[in-house]
């Protein structure tokens, strides 16, 4: 009887055949650090549940099995699976942009559904106030004081029966006041009285989104990325070169895309800036995924150089921002607010970055983090709230460049 064994020694992922070639028997089990070969060598401080050269089914179904990548791989899947809720959610729930003009004149009462309703809230609360005071004083709400009279360019709803509270009435009743607060909304060139004009091209021309969901793009990119590096990296060394670069060129989806939302909506009037700003950070990604092809890029003396690389990457959109506050932040709120999410969010990739360099907690405590807890783990954790806190600043954005634009 022949065996052959792969190049991790005792990590038994070889192959039992006899010499009648009648039964082969694969065999895959987990092995210890020091039973690695050098291309899988990367942290020290986790000393087993390594998989080592196994066959490419194995590999993949050890998706559903434990060892030290297992949480690795499902971080990042979830937070993929995640941003695919929210990519569906803001294409279908959040009313997009480039519709045609015949369409923007017709614009219908579930365009205000957009941003909680805001406008036809405070028309319909408006209505249901002014006519509750009514029955409060078994009045008709004509007959109220001219004090008490609600502003609206809308007639008063006089479809009021004081003495009946049956259910048909109640039901029949609220169906008119929605109806009417609805109609006021649609009819009032500017429902709430505002001074600025812009809040009333909010509901006509919704900016567009373009950037937002290019974002949540590389987002999902960089995490489904990540997911199969993780998943995949044990089976060969071309394996491991081919998947760690997809998760580097991953990362740089995500750092590019993430811009997109500041540069487009901070600087809709300037297309200058935007062009700009909009360029050095592809500039910035393209170098950092030609940089990451050189195959001494993934060797663990160079961890803190990769962690510099996309850390410095991420942080070039501090300009972009410190010029939009310094544009509108004393007089645009959600340009502050989208600020406090961005600065959420380098915060918690900083952190992320300071584990991943670091590797703590396994640094202090050897071998006792290897399936659960890792700083790789923690990192993971650390992306994927920092990238839903820049979801929620690009939401922000929508807010702003919908009501006031150029």
């Amino acid at each position: 009887m022949a065996s052959t064994t792969s190049s991790c020694g005792t990590c038994k992922c070889g192959a039992n055949d006899d010499k009648r070639k009648k039964k082969t028997k694969k065999k895959c089990e987990l092995v210890g650090y020091d039973e690695l070969p050098e291309w899988l060598k990367d942290n020290e401080f986790i000393h087993g549940y390594y998989r080592c050269e196994w066959p490419m089914k194995e590999t993949i179904l050890s998706i559903f099995s434990i060892h030290n990548e297992t949480l690795n791989v499902w971080t990042h899947l979830i937070g993929f699976l995640l941003f695919l809720c929210l990519t569906i959610f803001t294409a279908i729930v959040i009313p997009n942009g480039g519709s045609s003009s015949s369409s923007r004149r017709n614009a219908t009462a579930m365009d205000y559904y957009y941003w909680g309703d805001l406008m036809v809230m405070a028309n319909m609360t408006g209505v249901l106030r002014h006519e509750a005071l009514a029955a409060c004083l078994l009045l008709h709400p004509a007959d109220l004081s001219e004090h008490e009279q609600i502003s609206t360019s809308c007639p008063t709803n006089t479809s009021y029966y004081p003495f009946s509270f049956s259910h048909h009435h109640h039901h029949h009743h609220h169906q008119q006041l929605q109806q009417h607060a609805i109609q006021c909304t649609k009819s009032d060139k500017n429902p709430l009285g505002l001074q600025d004009a812009g809040a009333g091209a909010a509901v006509a021309e919704p900016i567009t989104r373009w950037p937002v969901l290019a974002y949540l793009g590389g987002a999902m990119a960089c995490l489904l990325a990540s997911s199969a590096c993780h998943l995949l990296l044990c089976h060969s060394e071309r394996a491991n070169y081919v998947t760690l670069r997809l998760d580097y060129a991953g990362i740089a989806a995500l750092i590019v895309a993430s811009f997109l939302p500041i540069v487009h909506y901070s600087f809709l009037c300037d297309p200058w800036l935007r062009r700009l700003y909009t360029g050095s950070i592809a500039a910035f990604g393209a170098a950092a995924v030609s940089a990451s092809l050189v195959p001494a890029f993934q060797s663990p003396e160079l961890r803190p150089l990769r962690a510099a690389l996309f850390s410095g990457m991420a942080a070039s959109g501090v300009v972009p921002v410190a010029h939009k506050l310094a544009l509108y932040g004393g007089t645009v709120r959600e340009a502050a607010s989208s600020a406090c999410y961005e600065a959420a969010m380098g915060a918690l990739y900083g952190l992320g970055v300071a584990v991943y360099a670091a590797r703590v907690p396994e640094r202090w405590f050897p071998g006792r983090f290897d399936l659960v807890g890792h700083s790789h783990q923690l990192f993971h954790l650390l992306v994927v709230a920092g990238a839903y806190a820049h979801y929620l600043g690009g939401l922000e954005y929508l807010k702003w460049r919908d009501a006031v634009k150029c």
